[in-house]
């Protein structure tokens, strides 16, 4: 009798121990009691493929809550309706968004929740709604298979127009470009030979030299135009008196035809005047017709005289 009761004791204590286990393993597992707790819905227009309920709702890397339900969205069959519990404490703003998130390489995903801006209202259920709606962004594998689409699109694009471009006739005109190019480059190597670099390095040395030459020139022909300049402003002078003495004589003559045709001619009065102007335009002009001779003579003996002054005037016996 006294071990059927020590068996039916040990047996309770066992199943009383088992109970203590469950409610402990439960009470460490729950991550807070439902007054602790908020529920908010989050609407997916992408594939939440990975996602499970109970699967966990992070906050910058903490768990604050997890997946309580999963649904297609009653209002919008393209969409999937989830709910969420999180801690009330969790900042939940009108900026916050829901993105899901897959955790390495199991396949399965969470939920990770953006603050957004922090001086944003508290985020509150809209008038129809019965839970507070999160608002969502696009995962990385969403935005990475949108990208590849687009990335394929243009690909197929490229592909369709480098065909249209490598068509018979377009080859043909690239090819006969690649020709001329090429004949184009020998043109140019032979142009850049060493024969002709070096033809083109002695026609600059030459053109320094000459245009040192021209340089030396410059005050010498300066010089010749200013001596030009003082020999025409006396030759103007010499024709200047000569055409003084013309309009003296040309006076005198008008006054012989005036003196014959009224009479009174009188010889010797006439020729005190004429005779003195006519001596004077003579000898203007005899002075003139030396320099002339004397010019001409010098240009006959040396032409360069002219512009580079290189005669020199040989003296007599005793002139110094």
């Amino acid at each position: 009798m006294n071990n059927r009761v020590n068996y039916t004791m040990v047996g309770f204590m066992v199943l009383f121990g088992v109970a203590l286990m469950l409610g402990f393993t439960y009470w460490l597992l729950k991550p807070a009691t439902e007054d602790n707790t908020k529920k908010y819905n989050i609407y997916f227009d992408e594939s939440v493929l990975g996602l499970n309920i109970d699967a966990p709702v992070k906050y910058r890397g903490i768990d604050v809550g997890k997946v309580d339900r999963l649904r297609i969205n009653p209002n919008n069959s393209e969409q999937v309706e989830v709910l969420i519990k999180i801690l009330k404490t969790t900042p939940i703003k009108s900026s916050t968004v829901a993105k899901l998130t897959s955790q390495g390489i199991t396949g399965l995903s969470y939920i990770n929740l953006n603050l957004g801006d922090n001086n944003a209202p508290q985020l509150e259920a809209k008038e129809g709604e019965e839970y507070p709606v999160i608002k969502t962004e696009e995962s990385f594998f969403e935005r990475f298979e949108k990208s590849l689409g687009t990335v394929s699109t243009k690909l197929s694009k490229t592909l369709t127009k480098t065909e249209e471009l490598l068509n018979d006739d377009n080859q043909r005109q690239i090819s006969l470009l690649l020709q001329r190019s090429a004949g184009f480059m020998d043109r140019m190597e032979q142009l850049l030979s060493d024969e002709a670099i070096s033809d083109f390095h002695a026609g600059m040395k030459n053109f320094k030299t000459s245009s040192e030459k021209l340089d030396k020139m410059m005050p010498k022909i300066n010089s010749f135009i200013d001596k030009s300049v003082i020999w025409e402003d006396k030759i103007a002078g010499s024709f200047e008196s000569i055409m003084k003495s013309y309009l003296g004589i040309r006076s005198s003559m008008d006054e012989i035809k005036r003196a014959i045709a009224s009479g009174e001619f009188n010889i010797k009065d006439i020729a005190g005047d004429v005779v003195p102007t006519m001596n004077n335009t003579l000898l203007e002009m005899q002075h003139l017709m030396i320099k002339l001779q004397s010019t001409l003579e010098q240009y006959e003996r040396s032409p360069g005289d002219i512009l580079f002054k290189q005669e020199s005037i040989k003296k007599g016996p005793g002139e110094e």
